[in-house]
């Protein structure tokens, strides 16, 4: 019976993460950072991606990498705690337009 429960609550994060993918594509890409626990370190990785952008010893260092890119593209940093919990939002969305 648990095989069952498993399998069903697969398949319903599966057509989650379809439909969720559908509709990123629809609005274009995001470039939002997040800065996330990764192997015993801290790493950046673009939101919708699976693959990270960098990986730091500090997750100071991670913050810094992600506010620059965030800068660059005119998006959000989300920083997240050891247990993957949002503990911040830094935004660089349109706060200065570039010329």
């Amino acid at each position: 019976m648990s095989t069952g429960k498993t399998f069903l609550r697969t398949l319903i994060e599966l057509i989650e993460i379809f439909f969720n993918s559908s509709r990123s594509l629809k609005r274009g890409r995001t470039w939002n950072q997040h800065v996330v626990p990764y192997e015993d370190a801290w790493a950046v990785r673009r939101e919708g991606n699976k693959r990270i952008t960098s990986k730091h010893r500090k997750q100071s260092t991670a913050i810094n990498k992600a506010k620059a890119l965030a800068k660059k593209y005119n998006a959000d940093v989300i920083i997240h705690r050891e247990n993957g919990e949002i503990r911040d939002r830094i935004s660089f969305n349109d706060a200065n337009p570039k010329k």
